[in-house]
């Protein structure tokens, strides 16, 4: 039964409703799609539960997650913040988050080349634009931001290139992207699942 909480936020996006739906299925032991390890083909087995319940638990603190995920939503390329969200979910080591990204960006019509280097980047400017770069710049700094304290020239770097509206929304989601990979590393939300909304077709 689907729990009351979840209707009071406007799940509209298909990032926000993959969020709520492994979050929220603490107990679900059905049979799931999945990827072979050893074939690269599909197969089934058990999408293991997450180790904490928290839209269970604390729906509050879940609502709030969620509002704030459609509070950072949009303002910039959905190509770049797919990117955001990838490099981010790197530095953190978020297995869940790399595997719905990776996905929507793919969906979205990034290449496999620019995913594949974008943990290089900077040994592969000619991929990036300048803007682009500032933005992944920017996420790396605020991402570490324990070691880097967020440097006044990448800062400076990323105001050159974003209107302050776009730069606004860009540190939202950063911080909104590094909050879920700090939740799903600890639920231990199982990569493998998610699939991304069918792409239009013109």
């Amino acid at each position: 039964m689907a729990r009351e909480f979840v209707t009071k936020v406007d799940l509209t996006d298909g990032l926000i409703r993959a969020y709520r739906a492994v979050m929220s299925t603490s107990t679900d032991t059905t049979t799931s799609a999945t990827t072979s390890t050893e074939t690269g083909e599909p197969g089934t087995h058990q999408r293991p539960a997450p180790r904490i319940d928290l839209p269970g638990l604390l729906p509050d603190f879940y609502q709030a997650m969620m509002r704030l995920e459609q509070a950072a939503h949009g303002g910039l390329d959905p190509k770049l913040s797919e990117l955001v969200r990838i490099r981010a979910s790197q530095l953190n080591g978020c297995a869940f988050c790399l595997d719905m990204h990776t996905k929507d960006a793919r969906a979205g019509g990034e290449t496999e080349q620019r995913i594949y280097l974008l943990s290089a980047w900077r040994e592969s400017e000619e991929f990036f634009s300048a803007k682009e770069r500032a933005a992944l710049a920017l996420t790396e700094a605020v991402t570490l931001v324990s070691q880097t304290h967020v440097p006044d020239d990448v800062y400076a770097q990323a105001a050159q290139e974003f209107e302050p509206a776009e730069l606004a929304h860009l540190v939202a989601q950063i911080v909104a992207i590094n909050s879920w990979n700090r939740l799903s590393i600890t639920a231990r939300n199982a990569p493998g699942y998610y699939q991304p909304r069918q792409q239009k077709t013109s």
